[in-house]
């Protein structure tokens, strides 16, 4: 079985703990979980809850309603100028779309490129019968397509690449994009692209690297609400892609969820058309929150971080030689406050720590008096 190869997670090993502290009384400061502070618009629960009265609670198609799936369609278009019809189009929440996306690319084992640090990718892979191979980033984070090159073989089916980037806040640029879309077609080796983030960029503008394509083929372009609608609890998200992806990824739904909601799918539809706005909302919350945690981080001599150019993730490295997940550890023990691991990334997450901006710039302000706190101490 391919759920025996998947690994504890040290990520999930310092949730518990924390959850562990807050049964006992104690209080404790997460910036460990990446979930917005903001509630989900009202007019988005309104048009979800006049779905539900007016009947829309029986099956739909695998696909998603057409309503969707055209909400899709006019956003990647107009938003990421992406060339999709409506066929191209399918509403699945995001991390089980990475999961489908896999399955459909390759019958046999193969090898799937993943970022590193990067989001944790390496279990849907390994799930689909994939073997994970970490590429690592240049220095600053860019892509390094040199690496790329070095790292694959002939049995490479896929690269996954994701702007703005989890946990880094990196976001790539148009030539590098470009790039590595000309290495990959020659190659014919599929993109993943994880653009979850795409609407949280500070400074720089989100580039789609779907939109290099006249039509989607090897381009898998994967999208989400949760972050840029504060819909995390509602798993709504929709991949675009070519139809050697989208109808095998809809063969997969027909055979396990079914379908999605479809209340949540007319509410998804509804944001996607209408809440731009929100969105600008809280995008102005998040850069203040990052200039904010940017700046404290600078107080913090034993703490290096990088720009965060987008995201709501800080991605510091610290001096101690004490390993990741042990800091962690020790940060929530002494000061109760909660971080990720850098490992938890990659290999090159090590000696790093994620700290997410995501809650109340009141929790985030106390999370680093004491970071700023325990790190004075070591």
């Amino acid at each position: 079985m391919y759920l025996s190869k998947l690994q504890g997670s040290p990520s999930l090993e310092l949730i518990y703990l924390v959850l562990d502290k807050k049964a006992r009384g104690e209080k404790v400061v997460s910036l460990a979980v990446g979930d917005p502070s903001f509630q989900t618009p009202k007019e988005i629960i309104e048009v979800a809850y006049q779905s539900m009265l007016s009947g829309d609670v029986h099956y739909v198609s695998s696909y998603g309603t057409m309503d969707i799936r055209e909400a899709i369609r006019n956003k990647v278009q107009r938003k990421n100028s992406i060339k999709a019809k409506t066929e191209h189009c399918i509403f699945v929440t995001t991390k089980f779309s990475v999961y489908a996306s896999l399955l459909s690319i390759s019958e046999t084992p193969f090898d799937a490129l993943i970022p590193n640090p990067g989001y944790f990718y390496s279990d849907p892979v390994i799930l689909a019968g994939g073997n994970p191979i970490y590429y690592n980033l240049a220095d600053d984070f860019s892509i390094d397509l040199d690496e790329i090159r070095r790292k694959t073989t002939e049995k490479t089916k896929v690269i996954i690449i994701n702007s703005p980037s989890n946990p880094v806040g990196k976001v790539f640029e148009k030539n590098e994009l470009q790039s590595l879309y000309d290495y990959c077609r020659e190659k014919q080796i599929y993109i993943i692209s994880d653009e979850a983030y795409e609407d949280l960029v500070y400074e720089k503008k989100h580039f789609s690297i779907g939109s290099l394509e006249p039509s989607p083929d090897f381009v898998i372009s994967i999208f989400s609400l949760s972050k840029s609608y504060a819909m995390t609890g509602w798993r709504a998200g929709y991949v675009v892609a070519g139809p050697k992806i989208i109808s095998p990824v809809n063969k997969f739904l027909e055979h396990t969820v079914s379908c999605f909601p479809p209340f949540i799918e007319k509410a998804s539809a509804y944001a996607l058309n209408n809440c731009d706005s929100n969105i600008l909302e809280f995008k102005k919350a998040y850069k203040e929150r990052r200039d904010f945690i940017s700046e404290k981080l600078e107080e913090i001599p034993s703490l290096k971080s990088n720009p965060i150019e987008g995201a709501f993730y800080a991605f510091p490295k610290y001096a101690s030689d004490v390993n990741s997940i042990n800091l962690s550890k020790n940060l929530l023990q002494k000061e109760n406050v909660a971080v990720l691991p850098g490992i938890s990334f990659g290999p090159s997450g090590e000696h790093h720590i994620r700290l997410s901006f995501s809650g109340s710039m009141e929790e985030i302000d106390e999370g680093m008096k004491r970071i700023k706190n325990f790190f004075t101490g070591i």
